[in-house]
């Protein structure tokens, strides 16, 4: 019995290590198969390595032999370059010069312009707006020497706005308002219009009336039939007073607003509100002064002595004058740029 427990025993002992001998196996051989596949994955990319590094070597040498190429063209593209900024700096001088003589043009015509609008319409507003734009266009001009000229259209322009455009509008509006009204205005009661007086010396001298008749016209009321007469002359005065605030004549204008004045006294009702009234405006406007006229034309002559003295100047110190443009973001391409202005002004 002994014996066939120790039988039984080595028996179970012996199938145990063989089922643990099969188990050991197969995780054996489940481990060997995941380190043939990690195997085969670290071919593969080294196999997928070897491809790039074989394409960027190829590259590389693509890349060198551009460079190559590059490196020939860049000594023709550097004299281009050259070339170009010689070009542009040639260019840029010409325009610089082309556009001073056109904005001094434009300019000198303003200035002609405002100075025979106020010479042939005394229109100091539109003198005004004219200098202003000479004034802009001026302001352009990048040389210096023409600070006295926009010192002087500054100076006029002061003066213009100085000669109270503004007052002689004025007067103007209420003179035509004035001519507007003359039509309404009554005219003075007719001397002898009441009842006649009765007596004998009264029946004479209708008789003699009938036959000779004397009237003394020393300034007193017109007849009815001669009322559009007298209206009439008062529209001309004014209308005369109208042309010598128009052309700045002071004496003319207060001698035709006077004669107004006078003939209004004289033929039309004096105690009618209408002429009360209008007789009020003509003593506002003998009390007004007219504006002052202007002296222009020191601007024109100061900008054309300075024209002419810088057409006498020669090439190189006009050139020298317009100035270098902006400096360039590098310190070569400055160098370079210089040397191609140098080179161009000495040609």
């Amino acid at each position: 019995m002994l014996l066939a427990l120790l039988a039984i025993l080595g028996t179970g002992y012996v199938g145990w290590r063989q089922w643990q001998s099969a188990h050991n196996d197969q995780a054996a051989a489940a481990s060997l198969m995941a380190l043939q596949q990690r195997v085969v994955a670290v071919e593969s990319s080294l196999q997928a390595g070897d491809r790039a590094r074989a394409d960027v070597t190829r590259q590389l040498s693509h890349m060198a032999q551009l460079d190559q190429g590059l490196s020939a063209q860049l000594p023709a593209l550097d004299q281009r370059v050259r070339g170009l900024e010689a070009a542009v700096s040639t260019l840029g001088e010409r325009t610089r010069s082309g556009r001073e003589p056109m904005l001094l043009d434009e300019t000198e015509s303003l200035l002609r312009m405002g100075m025979e609008r106020y010479r042939l319409f005394h229109d100091a507003q539109g003198a005004q707006h004219a200098y202003a734009l000479a004034e802009d266009t001026l302001a352009g001009v990048d040389d210096g020497a023409f600070g006295t000229v926009l010192q002087a259209i500054r100076a006029e322009r002061a003066a213009l706005l100085g000669s109270h455009p503004q007052g002689d509008v004025q007067a103007l509006t209420q003179l035509q308002d004035l001519r507007a009204r003359v039509p309404s205005l009554p005219l003075a009661p007719l001397e002898g219009s009441d009842n006649p007086p009765d007596g004998v010396w009264a029946r004479i001298g209708r008789v003699l009336g009938g036959l000779v008749r004397v009237q003394r016209d020393n300034g007193g009321p017109l007849a009815l039939q001669d009322a559009r007469f007298a209206r009439e002359l008062l529209a001309l005065d004014l209308v005369e007073a109208q042309a010598a605030l128009l052309a700045h004549d002071d004496a003319a204008y207060h001698a035709a607003l006077q004669r107004a004045a006078t003939s209004m006294e004289t033929q039309f009702d004096a105690t009618a509100p209408a002429v009360r009234q209008a007789q009020a405006q003509l003593q506002q406007l003998q009390a007004a002064a007219v504006g002052a006229t202007v002296q222009l034309g020191a601007a024109l002559n100061e900008l054309r002595n300075l024209r002419a003295v810088h057409a006498l100047r020669p090439a190189g110190a006009s050139s020298a004058a317009t100035g270098a443009s902006p400096a360039a973001t590098s310190a070569a391409a400055t160098s370079r740029i210089g040397a191609a202005r140098r080179g161009g002004s000495r040609a």
